[in-house]
């Protein structure tokens, strides 16, 4: 396996409960040039993992190693797209996108052909001398996927990059998204709240149980004929995860709001109008 996962476990401090373990006994593999996501209730450390696995944290225990070499710090080889996009005010889109390519010592006019190449791949070359204030939500989280996959990562990290997206925006970026992947061939590792999104986007979606995070189960995702996934198979795998997380949901709720909480199962009844799972 590319990408492997053994034995994790991480655990916070918090100043009124103490030592709070945020995962235990992760244990995942995935194949170079998957699409891999991570659904489960809030707090559960979907994303506590992306940053274990980028070297932004340290595991307590247990080991992540990428091709067989342990990660201890970040590298060039992992980019992290964060849900803001985080770019710099003061410099332009093509300007934004250069800036870890110029770190990196390369030539300005290598770093610009690179840039323009992958703006154009996200549909933004029009706005190469466009500041960020100038833009749209959904625009600027492409010019940070930009940003991240112009320095040729070998994983591309997701924290939930289209969870403040209103429902047009995304589905938009989910089509250049898959179309990207395709392309680049790049490991995606994508955090998500959003099952529908997890389903649409995915080759294998991993359900996480509440804190502390444990793998509950993993499903694959059938391939996709012609990009386009029939409503029956979409509406079969959301259903089968909403069913698995149910329980899972009910634990988090009665701890925020107390053992009086009633959960109705009907809540999980598809609405064909709606975002499913969009804010579990």
């Amino acid at each position: 396996m590319y990408l492997t996962i053994n034995g994790i476990e991480k655990s916070f401090y918090h100043k009124v409960n103490g030592q709070v373990k945020v995962l235990d006994k992760i244990d995942i593999a995935v194949e170079k040039g998957q699409f891999v996501s991570i659904v489960g209730p809030s707090g559960c450390g979907k994303s506590t993992l992306l940053y274990l696995i980028a070297g932004l944290e340290k595991p307590d225990k247990g080991e992540i190693s990428i091709s067989g070499n342990k990660v201890t710090k970040p590298g060039p080889d992992r980019v992290v797209v964060f849900q803001e996009a985080g770019l710099f005010p003061w410099l332009t889109v093509l300007e934004n996108v250069m800036y870890g390519l110029l770190l990196k010592k390369i030539s300005k006019e290598r770093a610009r052909e690179k840039a323009i190449n992958i703006l154009k791949m996200v549909h933004l070359s029009r706005y190469i001398d466009a500041y960020p204030h100038q833009l749209s939500g959904g625009m600027k989280q492409r010019v940070s996927i930009a940003r991240a996959l112009v320095m040729e990562p070998d994983i591309l990290l997701m924290d939930e990059p289209f969870a403040a997206l209103d429902e047009q925006t995304r589905m938009v970026l989910h089509k250049e998204l898959l179309e990207i992947w395709r392309k680049t061939k790049v490991t995606i590792f994508f955090v998500t709240h959003n099952i529908r999104e997890a389903v649409l986007l995915s080759e294998q979606i991993i359900v996480f149980a509440t804190r502390p995070g444990k793998i509950k189960t993993t499903l694959s995702v059938p391939s996709m004929r012609d990009g386009v996934m029939p409503d029956s198979v979409t509406l079969h795998i959301e259903q089968r995860i909403l069913s698995i997380l149910q329980g899972e949901i009910e634990k988090v709720l009665k701890e925020e709001i107390g053992d009086e909480y009633s959960f109705k199962t009907d809540h999980f009844h598809r609405d064909y109008s709606g975002d499913m799972g969009n804010h579990i």
